[in-house]
């Protein structure tokens, strides 16, 4: 399905994943943002809205805009309701995905999936990158950066893979515990990294036509 190399990034809440796809986005290679295209297709009018209404009721819809904070309660406090969020929206945001693959240009795409080791469907990937970082330091950031109480966040924490897991399924770590120029210069040795590996898969696909 990919054309070129794709990698999958991932990290737990607060561990600095946009930090890290926008600076591999700075060095020229496409990246897909699952959450960005889940945001989208819950925008005014588009594609998810009438279903999300129909399913959880018109309440959380006002003037055709997605009441995101009361659903984010209901399928947060709720597993059943999550899973139905999930059925309305993974197979459309695995569509958009497929699709912008199909059109990236860049010599290798990173495909940023936050939920990518507790989720199925992104099996095409060729590597997982995991961005990670003391826990303690997850929670102080998305305490500063949310307003969340301290409870909030640790629950939420808790309903992500834990940082072992991701660390297991992990074939790249970034480290995030520091300051922003180390995050730069893990993802500039990475860069290289993929670059190398994306001509030894084009070699590959060539030998096979």
């Amino acid at each position: 399905m990919p054309k070129t190399l794709t990698i999958g990034l991932t990290g737990g809440i607060g561990s600095g994943k946009s930090a890290v796809s926008d600076a591999f986005g700075k060095l020229g290679v496409t990246v897909i943002d699952t959450d960005q295209i889940s945001h989208d297709l819950t925008s005014k009018g588009a594609a998810a809205i009438k279903e999300i209404g129909q399913t959880f009721g018109l309440d959380v819809i006002h003037g055709g805009v997605l009441d995101r904070a009361k659903l984010r309660d209901i399928v947060f406090k709720d597993d059943s309701a999550r899973k139905l969020l999930e059925k309305i929206l993974h197979p459309k945001i695995r569509e958009e995905v497929e699709g912008d693959l199909a059109k990236a240009t860049s010599a290798y795409t990173i495909v940023v999936v936050p939920l990518l080791i507790e989720k199925k469907g992104y099996e095409f990937l060729d590597r997982i990158l995991v961005v990670d970082c003391d826990e303690k330091l997850q929670l102080d950031r998305v305490q500063t950066r949310s307003g969340l109480s301290e409870s909030q966040v640790t629950d939420i924490m808790s309903k992500q893979a834990t940082r072992k897991q991701r660390l297991s399924a992990a074939d790249d770590v970034i480290t995030n515990n520091t300051d922003l120029d180390l995050l730069k210069s893990q993802v500039e040795a990475l860069h290289i990294k993929y670059l190398d590996s994306s001509i030894g898969l084009s070699e590959k696909n060539d030998s096979k036509t």
